[in-house]
């Protein structure tokens, strides 16, 4: 019996590798190109002031790049540092692990066509919100260095280093190429293995249909899935195979949505960092501006599914049919190679103790 169960779990979490390995892949390709053609100290010259503009720029600009929470943290206190208004560097805080290139792809992958699309959007609403509202508070003292969260480790800029002259286009390339299958993996590519174990695990066990049953109101359903978000830490992609999980047991796409969006924005460690580099009254908008939006954002999308009479769960069990061929497990194979090379035993480098 405990072999069969273990089976049927294993089986699950393969499906789901199978399905968003392309996707995957696929958004670390982006990843890497954006990193090395959009560095982040490009993106602090743009965001000094405490205009509108600079927080629609920071949440417009920390949308595709695909950081997790815990990386994110030093990179928005050094945009601070370089000179970004308080409210857009909260808002870069805030859109950037909500989404990316590798969460919108494993999106289309796992969801919907209607979710990817309103994903990235809901992100830029929320972090909007938070930096406009963060913008028009008074300054309070802010923390002498850049804190982080705990277990974060941190790299380049990150970590303080003096910026080096602009190497060439090729370099930068082979660099950005090497970072997002190298470090970011390493750093993403854990959460996103223990994602799809617990989407396999609530595809093996939980019954059909019984979030319907037992979270039929609307409501609730969207206030649970909030307090379930709020103090986890789990990145974008990670979250994506276990809101696609839920979605298959019959929790509706908005509760999804309030999931997908809280769940990595607002985990303990990211408010510890907040409170105390920001002050206290800051992170209580931070994190009541992500709520409300979050919830705000779901019931939106719950009424837009029931005006199209779009079914999410159509698309899902689509992708996995289509993840059926032999030579759909080459991608999954790569993608676990590519994981597991991290894991193996490397020269240690500079930290960020010898910054």
């Amino acid at each position: 019996m405990l072999f069969e169960l273990v089976g049927k779990i294993l089986l699950e979490c393969w499906g789901l590798l199978v399905e968003a390995a392309p996707y995957v892949l696929f958004g670390f390709l982006a990843a890497g190109l954006l990193k090395a053609l959009l560095p982040v100290e490009m993106v602090a010259r743009h965001l000094g002031s405490r205009s509108v503009a600079s927080v629609l720029k920071a949440s417009l600009f920390g949308i595709p790049l695909p950081l997790c929470s815990c990386g994110v943290i030093p990179a928005a206190i050094g945009l601070r540092r370089q000179g970004a208004s308080k409210g857009a560097s909260a808002a870069f805080l805030v859109s950037t692990p909500e989404t990316g290139v590798d969460s919108i792809a494993i999106t289309w992958a796992l969801l919907d066509p209607i979710m990817t699309v309103v994903r990235p959007l809901a992100a830029f609403v929320t972090a909007t919100v938070t930096g406009l509202l963060i913008n028009v508070l008074p300054d309070e003292e802010e923390a002498p260095a850049a804190p982080q969260a705990p277990g974060c480790g941190c790299s380049g800029s990150a970590c303080g280093e003096t910026p080096a002259p602009s190497p060439s286009l090729r370099k930068r390339l082979a660099d950005g190429l090497g970072y997002a299958f190298g470090e970011l993996l390493g750093d993403i590519g854990k959460w996103l293995l223990l994602g799809i174990l617990l989407a396999g695990i609530i595809a093996a066990l939980v019954p059909a249909a019984f979030f319907a049953r037992h979270l039929g109101g609307e409501y609730t359903s969207l206030f649970l899935m909030l307090l379930a978000g709020v103090p986890m830490y789990i990145c974008a992609s990670a979250s994506t195979p276990i809101a696609a999980a839920l979605v298959l047991k019959g929790l509706s796409p908005g509760a999804a949505l309030v999931f997908l969006l809280a769940g990595p924005a607002t985990n303990a460690a990211t408010l510890a960092v907040v409170a105390r580099f920001w002050g206290r009254k800051i992170t209580a908008v931070y994190l009541a501006s992500i709520a409300l939006c979050s919830l705000v954002s779901g019931y939106l999308v719950n009424r837009l599914y029931a005006a199209t009479g779009a079914d999410i769960t159509t698309w899902v069990h689509h992708g996995a049919e289509a993840g059926s061929s032999p030579w759909a497990a080459l991608p999954a194979v790569l993608l676990l190679i590519l994981i597991g090379r991290n894991f193996l035993p490397r020269p240690s480098g500079k930290s960020c103790g010898d910054c």
